[in-house]
């Protein structure tokens, strides 16, 4: 099968494939634009097109609709390279928010004005749960963060010459301000902790110590836990994904794999729990599903999910009449401790595993500097002092 290039712009190319000739008599020709630095990388481009073309996978852009694009680009892409949990998500959103309303449109045809249609459509339609209000502006970002990936594939395989998305700006997302707690109501945490089953007095000891989430807790192996240094070693998170069960998978981000120190009280109380869990194994004897996990279920033995620590929380904080918190506020809690003792803000990064020190300030930047202009007002006290003292003797 012949094929040949054709210089278009700068880093620009068109492919040609001839795929013999029709009924018509008429030559047939598959053309795709692709981008390329040189003519050498443009002729391996050529030559997966025609492989393509030769194998039947080709498929003529003109005719080719978004829902069409998006069952290759699930095929050949996300299949292999998302997560479960984020492929779940797609596949959800997709279904039930994006391909109803844009997935007919050929995707050679898909412009920016269809999409801002679609999105100021998507900020009118109700919620699926059947809660109260419309659809956040968070949800609505993540619908863009889809429709913008598919149609980069499409752009990089040649499929479309630009992609869209990157024309129209998705509706702006208000960073939820970080719940923020008194000492006394801290300390209403941890005395309500003390009339629950040392499994889950543990789970909240330790989220309020080192601000894992639900899914590293659930994670935790007591190979994990070095009662030497007292530290403990976050490297791997579960998640429930329909159609999966509950998978272990690597953190998030590389900065997530990190090593904490534990408080000795913590220290402690792992001790008393790891001696607590030996005598439910022994009960359990050959019937123990839960391997080397720190926090199983006590009815099977089996390893916990992330959304049974939602659930009892949910359950612990109406028992104790707290005020009614995501457990994930936690994690900011054990951040506002940490300000609060005078911590810098890159320990305090590296404890929660943020990608970056920027994505810590961007969270709690207006704490730290409230904590910097207490330290500035305590200073102060210092400096002036001896003059106050000065004055007195005079």
């Amino acid at each position: 099968m012949a094929g040949s290039i054709e210089k278009r712009g700068e880093n620009s190319w068109r492919l040609v494939v001839s795929a013999g000739f029709g009924p018509d008599g008429k030559r047939i020709k598959h053309t795709r634009t692709v981008k390329a630095k040189s003519k050498r990388e443009a002729e391996k481009l050529l030559a997966n097109f025609i492989t393509e073309v030769e194998k039947g996978q080709f498929i003529e852009p003109s005719r080719l609709t978004f829902t069409e694009f998006t069952q290759h680009w699930f095929t050949n892409y996300a299949e292999s390279s998302l997560a479960p949990s984020t492929l779940t998500t797609y596949q959800r959103l997709l279904e039930q928010r994006i391909l109803p309303l844009i997935g007919n449109i050929k995707l050679e045809q898909l412009k920016p004005l269809h999409l801002t249609k679609f999105f100021r459509q998507l900020q009118e339609v109700p919620r699926l749960d059947h809660r109260e209000g419309k659809l956040s502006n968070r949800t609505i970002t993540i619908c863009h963060q889809i429709i913008s990936g598919i149609l980069s594939k499409a752009e990089q395989w040649g499929v479309i010459a630009s992609n869209p998305a990157l024309k129209v700006d998705p509706p702006k997302v208000e960073r939820q301000e970080t719940v923020r707690f008194a000492d006394e109501q801290v300390a209403e945490f941890l005395a309500a902790s003390e009339k629950e089953p040392i499994k889950y007095k543990l789970v909240l000891w330790l989220a309020i110590s080192t601000g894992l989430r639900r899914g590293e807790l659930t994670a935790l192996e007591w190979t994990d836990i070095d009662f030497e240094r007292a530290k403990v070693f976050i490297n791997k998170t579960t998640m429930h994904v329909p159609g999966h069960g509950l998978i272990t998978t690597t953190p998030k981000t590389p900065n997530s794999s990190r090593n904490i120190t534990i408080p000795a009280s913590v220290m402690t109380l792992l001790r008393q729990y790891k001696t607590e869990q030996a005598k439910l194994r022994l009960a359990f004897g050959s019937r123990w599903g839960g391997g080397e996990k720190l926090f199983t279920s006590d009815r099977s033995g089996l390893p916990m999910y992330p959304s049974n620590i939602r659930a009892w929380f949910c359950k612990f904080l109406k028992r104790h009449n707290l005020p009614s918190i995501r457990f994930h506020d936690l994690r900011h809690l054990s951040a506002t401790l940490l300000i609060a003792q005078g911590v810098h803000a890159k320990a305090i990064s590296a404890r929660l595993g943020h990608s970056n020190i920027g994505v810590t300030m961007d969270i709690y930047g207006h704490l730290l500097q409230s904590a910097d202009q207490g330290a500035a007002d305590a200073m102060d006290q210092v400096l002036t002092k001896p003059k106050e003292k000065k004055k007195e003797r005079a």
